[in-house]
């Protein structure tokens, strides 16, 4: 079983704020099971964004896996908030949370698989 989304972001923002990365909950989906999409602002004008990867990859079903959104490392901020917009509409319990780092660290760890 996975751990509750809102517990999993609770954790990820202290994480962000040891590390001295100001992060914010930019949206709240639902507390067990919204999905999450991490904003990374590297403050030049690109954004990376990371979301839920699909199902089917292996630990998905106890641990959180991500993937980058766009195929390009980064994305205009304009792009990003189009993406965002469609997948609330599809989503509306989806968590968005954004965090400004001119390094671009995501803090995901070996979670995100980047193609």
């Amino acid at each position: 079983m996975r751990v509750k989304s809102e517990i999993w972001i609770r954790a990820y923002l202290r994480r962000c704020q040891a590390e001295g990365v100001p992060a914010v909950v930019v949206r709240r989906g639902d507390e067990a099971a919204g999905a999450i999409f991490i904003c990374v602002d590297r403050l030049d004008g690109s954004v990376a964004l990371y979301g839920p990867a699909p199902a089917g990859i292996e630990g998905g079903e106890t641990e959180r896996r991500w993937v980058a959104c766009f195929k390009t490392a980064t994305a205009s901020g304009a792009e990003v908030s189009a993406y965002l917009a469609r997948q609330s509409r599809f989503d509306s319990d989806l968590w968005i949370i954004e965090i400004e780092d001119k390094q671009g660290r995501h803090f995901l760890g070996e979670d995100a698989i980047i193609e």
